[in-house]
């Protein structure tokens, strides 16, 4: 089965930086959250353990239906639906209930959606007046070229923006690295760059999302394996080398805390 760079695994070593970024904001959220918990784009379930220990009940959403029929096995526990999302509902076209849920946490997922407005307002909705939406995604800043995966990208005023329409508070931070991280980050873009050169015509930006996919998962791949040959930075980063900032612009990633 063809698996993109897009699912970041913990079990390759090249994948590690990104593991390791994607892990951070669970350990932060666990100190959050608890009591109802609602995950939007749940995956394989890298923070699962930590959400599942810090809230009451936890639910999770997520289009993969083998993956759901996996994780409802394993964590008889817990509540999981599959769905494409948004609008929130079950693949029955049931709408999950108004006002259910204390904090709903979704990282890495908006970026991926087409509607992302409606993204943002079913959140709201689903919420309990006093609710806490956690979201991370990208800081296009940073992106060191085109990822034909993501819909969009943001920069963080426009992300605030998004969210105020809806949420009257917005607490506006970031995920960033210490001098480990940005060093790699560093030994990334100069990678980036010498790929990258040969796209002459600038096509990356010009042809269609889905017939890069596949180029984009390839040379992905190359650059990260290549990246863990040079010098060891890549096997040592650890989730502790994220810290969280209170420059969202200024961060790899934008980490934002919405209250209803």
């Amino acid at each position: 089965m063809y698996k993109t760079t897009e699912i970041t695994s913990a079990e390759i070593a090249s994948d590690n930086p990104v593991h390791q970024r994607l892990l951070f904001p669970y350990v932060e959220a666990a100190t959050i959250v608890s009591g109802k918990v609602l995950e939007i784009g749940c995956g394989w379930g890298r923070g699962l353990e930590l959400l599942t220990q810090a809230a009451d009940h936890y639910t999770g959403i997520d289009k993969n239906t083998d993956l759901i029929a996996a994780l409802k096995a394993e964590y008889p526990q817990s509540t999981f639906i599959a769905a494409n999302i948004p609008p929130l509902k079950d693949l029955n076209g049931t709408p999950l209930a108004d006002n259910t849920f204390d904090f709903i946490v979704t990282f890495q997922v908006i970026e991926h959606i087409e509607n992302d407005d409606l993204f943002i307002r079913e959140a709201h909705r689903v919420l309990k007046p006093g609710g806490k939406l956690l979201l991370t995604t990208v800081n296009k800043t940073f992106s060191l070229t085109r990822n034909p995966w993501h819909v969009r990208e943001y920069y963080a005023d426009g992300l605030r923006n998004l969210i105020g329409r809806y949420f009257p508070t917005v607490d506006t931070k970031g995920v960033h690295g210490n001098d480990k991280v940005m060093t790699y980050y560093e030994q990334n873009k100069e990678s980036v760059k010498k790929l990258t050169r040969f796209d002459i015509f600038n096509l990356q930006y010009k042809l269609p999302r889905r017939l890069l996919q596949v180029p984009y998962d390839l040379m992905n791949r190359l650059n990260r394996n290549r990246l863990l040959k040079a010098d060891g930075i890549a096997a040592e980063i650890n989730y502790t080398d994220y810290l969280v900032s209170n420059d969202p612009a200024g961060s790899l990633d934008f980490f934002y805390i919405a209250t209803k």
